[in-house]
């Protein structure tokens, strides 16, 4: 009898050392070294449905992720799973052949997604999908609700209304906006933030169409416009780098900040007893669409060479379903771009409700394919432009002149 239970319980441990050795364990790499307890956790219930994957997450410095994940994968050392950029970002992974193709055979999900979700992390040369979109962001004016409404101040429906409101505070002795563009690329999400709406849908429209540039007299008008409302910076605000325009926000010094969504968790976090109100910024007159520029900022993918293909596809399908979009944007404040995901937080879903009148973020999304990017030359032109070193004029020509080195529409 004796032999019998031994038997058995050696046959017992075979099989399960059997069933560890088929176990696989997942490595994903990210920027976002702030989420790891949320990220964990997300992996644990992945892991609790497929209790033969587990995941390992790792995280890089933001700067440097770029670098380290592209020389990782050119030396077969990557990682199974990993977090992408978008657009321009994602396309030297996928031409090089690191990333794995997706469709929505592999991933059923896939066929409820945005258009412009797909085509965030989509190969334009190939028109195939290599990530699985994770997170929007909407760029839209920040304001302090208690100043607002201290100030008898509501969230303006034209630009004179937006002018008013500026002065109105201004001549209360508060900062109207925090914002200072001593840091570069704050000169670009002002742009978007501030003058979508005076661009307007038509402008995009002819733009994507092949029909205008940016010599256009509506982006000259937008740009005229910026540098009005620019008066209503803090003093010396060329000189004025991005955490120190937060900390004037935050502090309460100022009422109103022009920049992303992914403002908002740091600015609770910053402090906690902030009452924040978001808005579009409005056209020149108030029967204007009032626009937010809406940009996709990261997905997940594969790598072409995962250790078990299936293991990591089984993943993706948890990342494009709400088993994993909910928590994601309850938990880590993302606009999910999963369909059909709602937010406890009341100014994410004011933020979801903004997207459905938009346009994109224009110089990232559509123009990050070449040199000179968009995104360097409208930074370049605003920063010349509040030195006084360039006009709203001269920045649509060098946009244009610029990007005609490699965009075909804008070629003559």
């Amino acid at each position: 009898m004796k032999r019998l239970l031994l038997g058995a319980a050696l046959a017992v441990g075979t099989l399960l050392s059997a069933s560890a050795s088929l176990a696989t364990e997942l490595t994903f790499w990210t920027w976002r070294q702030e989420d790891k307890a949320e990220y964990e956790k997300l992996f644990a219930a992945f892991t609790k449905a497929n209790p033969d994957i587990t995941v390992k997450f790792e995280a890089f410095e933001a700067t440097s992720y770029n670098t380290v994940l592209s020389t990782a994968l050119a030396g077969g050392k990557g990682p199974d799973l990993m977090m992408t950029r978008t657009y321009g970002g994602i396309e030297s992974l996928a031409g090089a052949g690191y990333l794995m193709p997706l469709d929505d055979t592999k991933i059923p999900a896939l066929k409820g997604f945005s258009q412009a979700a797909l085509a965030s992390e989509t190969m334009r040369s190939n028109k195939t999908l290599y990530a699985v979109p994770a997170a929007s962001q909407t760029m839209l004016v920040i304001y302090n609700k208690e100043i607002f409404d201290k100030n008898g101040i509501s969230e303006p429906k034209s630009w004179d209304e937006f002018i008013a409101a500026c002065k109105k505070l201004k001549a209360a002795g508060i900062m109207p906006f925090a914002n200072g563009t001593a840091t570069a690329w704050q000169n670009e999400t002002i742009v978007s933030a501030l003058t979508s709406s005076v661009m307007g849908k038509a402008f995009y429209a002819d733009l994507m169409a092949g029909k205008t540039d940016f010599n256009d007299p509506r982006f000259v008008e937008a740009m005229t416009r910026l540098k009005e409302i620019s008066a209503y910076f803090p003093d010396g605000f060329v000189g004025l780098d991005y955490a120190s325009a937060q900390q004037l926000f935050t502090s309460g010094m100022a009422a109103m900040f022009a920049g992303g969504s992914f403002e908002l968790a740091n600015f609770a976090k910053q402090n906690p007893a902030i009452k924040l109100g978001i808005f579009a910024a409005p056209g020149l007159k108030a029967d204007d669409d009032k626009l937010v520029g809406l940009f996709y900022d990261s997905g997940f993918a594969a790598n072409a060479k995962a250790k078990d293909p299936a293991a990591a596809l089984k993943f993706l399908s948890y990342a494009a379903s709400k088993d994993f979009a909910q928590p994601f944007a309850n938990n880590l404040n993302n606009v999910s771009a999963v369909p059909g995901v709602t937010f406890d937080s009341p100014l994410l879903a004011k933020v979801a409700e903004l997207n459905k009148n938009s346009i994109a973020y224009m110089t990232l999304v559509h123009f990050r394919y070449g040199e000179p990017t968009g995104s360097n030359l409208i930074q370049a032109g605003v920063s010349k432009m509040f030195n006084g070193q360039m006009t709203p004029q001269e920045i649509g020509k060098s946009m244009t002149d610029g990007l005609a080195t490699w965009y075909a529409p804008f070629k003559k």
